[in-house]
């Protein structure tokens, strides 16, 4: 391509002197390379370009194309990538086997559109063009903004002055309010209506039953594989990963400041959807030799009569089990090796290997199931969390005197949204929407770990779990966001973004920060997988059969996408199977509200239980 443009410029300068050499070289490099080149016009003739393009590797979403003017001067191009500039005639990074587009304006106002595909040829690339319009789908049902399609607002956002703002290639930058993020926190909402503010009321129930206060006078005989500690240790471990971290810096640097507290806000009314979800759990779960399998798929099949109730579960069962080999797993992996080989050069281009031995330590755990899995994670989880909040508080600390400032711009930032962010709304949807996705409160999730508990009463086991968003959003979360405000990289003009933004907050005030970092990453992104491959069983198990060949089957499928995680560049695969894990809140959620009944009546007969006890 360089070859190409240098060459281009030398005709351009040379006149037609050079053309006919221009065109055999031209022809030369075209047989032993992929470009393409064609000369296109318009209808009458006022713009002539050469139209070059090509897919120069086997690499995914790498389609390069350049646009050379012969007549018609003074263009501008209007490229269907949004982040490419007007100004230029050069774009890549288009998606193979996706159509992508130009339109050409010349000064006069006459353009010129042109539309080409590039064929996917590499296995990756096939399978990265094939699953892209499967993800644009998706996403397009989960973004879709219910209050803009009724008129409520103009999602276009604006300057101070009302002039809309601009992305690069000319678009309106947009921001909407996601119908999952409505779903979710809407959801909340009543739940923490419906029960009265059960996640405020019941946290003293809650410590009561982790120190074990009721003991056997409640428990006894009680069926289930571990204690109330493990089945919430096993829980956050799903929950407390790679999004505290990376998530948290991107909603900081999206929605500035401000969008810690609605951040908090939604963590704190997120407690009640778990507490609903995990009573429901406990009720419909099924015990089978003293193995338990619980969780929405069975309170939706067998607390929901009729086709309705199934249709859910199946939906649900395999949203879960998609969900399970991405966001729970490939995507872990691959952000933990690209986080080790930024702090360890040395490791570059061997994620092959690096996936292997996470393989190892995560298989090691799970072949010995939930048991196994629960004493990993009670002690993992406390060691994590206490590990990376005593970091960020020495961060915070060493900064102490930037706390007023601090509340300010999160107060500042949450009521008075900055307009080049969205506004109030922008920044409020950016942080119920970093809540909502990291504390996986609605979808679901942790009801599945849950539902393993050792109770008699479900409703004992809803008090536990609402523990799960308060210390995920309100506390880990929490932390991250504090960091970068307190360090000054919550501006968004550092450039960084992600787990590379908080890394950078760290390291401003220690350098060997990113080692401290890199070790929370790694068990962050270890205990989440091992818990996200029990939640996957379940519902594999559910759909497939619980015999030792389907259960094996599925263990040895998710090992290997933790080495493909970590040694491939996925593209929209990832992307879709991490869109299906908010995907399995849609039919939670429904299904929430027509149990919710059934959640009262469990909640009314632990209450009646622990009256009897005083």
């Amino acid at each position: 391509m360089l070859i190409f443009n240098y060459l281009l410029v030398v005709q351009k300068k040379n006149n037609m002197r050079f053309e006919k050499l221009l065109f055999i070289i031209f022809g030369l490099l075209l047989s032993f390379s992929s470009l393409k080149a064609e000369r296109i016009s318009n209808d009458n003739g006022s713009i002539v370009v050469e139209f070059l393009f090509e897919n120069p590797t086997d690499s995914i979403n790498n389609v390069e194309a350049s646009v050379y003017v012969l007549k018609g001067g003074g263009v501008s191009c209007k490229w269907s990538k949004s982040s490419v500039a007007l100004s230029d005639t050069f774009a890549q990074g288009f998606t193979e086997g996706i159509p992508f587009n130009v339109i050409i304006y010349n000064s006069t106002g006459d353009s010129l559109f042109i539309e080409r595909k590039v064929e996917a040829e590499s296995a990756s690339e096939l399978l990265n063009s094939l699953m892209t319009p499967l993800t644009d789908l998706l996403w397009g049902v989960l973004s879709w903004d219910p209050f803009a399609a009724i008129g409520l607002y103009d999602p276009v956002v604006r300057n101070d002055e009302g002039i809309a703002l601009l992305k690069p290639n000319g678009d309106s930058v947009t921001r909407g309010v996601p119908f999952i993020v409505v779903w979710l926190f809407i959801g909340a909402i009543f739940f923490t209506l419906y029960f009265k503010f059960i996640n405020f009321t019941g946290i003293r129930e809650t410590f009561r039953l982790l120190r074990g206060k009721y003991g056997d006078d409640m428990e006894k005989g009680a069926e289930g594989e571990m204690s109330h500690f493990q089945a919430l240790a096993t829980s956050l471990s799903a929950t407390i990963g790679l999004g505290n971290i990376a998530g948290v810096a991107v909603a900081i640097s999206t929605g500035g400041p401000g969008a810690t507290f609605w951040m908090i806000l939604a963590g704190l009314f997120g407690m009640t959807s778990k507490f609903t979800e995990c009573i429901l759990g406990v009720k419909y779960r099924v015990v089978k030799d003293g193995v338990v399998s619980g969780g929405p798929m069975y309170y939706m099949s067998r607390g929901i009569s009729g086709y309705l109730g199934k249709g859910l579960a199946f939906i649900f069962a395999l949203l879960c089990v998609g969900g399970s080999f991405g966001g729970g797993n490939m995507f872990q992996s691959n952000q933990a090796f690209d986080q080790a080989k930024n702090m360890i050069p040395e490791l570059s281009g061997n994620g092959f290997y690096f996936g292997l031995v996470m393989a190892a330590l995560v298989g090691f755990v799970i072949v010995g199931g939930i048991k196994s899995i629960a004493k990993v994670t009670d002690k993992i989880v406390p060691l994590m969390a206490i590990g990376y909040v005593l970091a960020a508080l020495v961060i915070i600390g060493i900064n102490i005197e930037h706390t007023p400032s601090a509340i300010s711009q999160i107060l500042e930032g949450a009521f008075n949204g900055d307009a080049l962010k969205g506004g109030v709304l922008g920044v409020m949807v950016v942080g119920i929407q970093r809540a909502s996705f990291s504390n996986e409160a609605g979808v679901g999730s942790a009801a599945i770990a849950h539902s393993a508990v050792k109770t008699n009463y479900a409703a004992s086991e809803g008090f536990v779990a609402m523990v799960g968003p308060f210390v995920d959003t309100v506390i880990v979360c929490l932390m991250t966001s504090l960091v970068l405000i307190f360090t000054g990289y919550a501006d968004g003009e550092s450039g960084a973004t992600g787990a590379k933004l908080t890394s950078m907050a760290f390291e401003s005030v220690f350098s060997w920060y990113g080692w401290v970092l890199l070790v929370a990453i790694l068990l962050f992104s270890f205990s989440t997988m091992i818990s996200w491959s029990y939640y996957g069983l379940k519902a594999w198990q559910y759909v497939f059969g619980d015999s030792k060949f389907s259960s094996t089957l599925y263990k040895l499928l998710f090992l290997l996408f933790v080495v493909v995680g970590a040694s491939s560049s996925l593209g929209t695969v990832m992307d879709f199977s991490d869109l299906m894990i908010l995907a399995m809140a849609v039919p939670n959620i429904l299904a929430l509200y027509i149990l919710l009944p059934k959640v009262k009546e469990e909640l009314n007969k632990y209450w009646a239980k622990v009256s009897a006890l005083k």
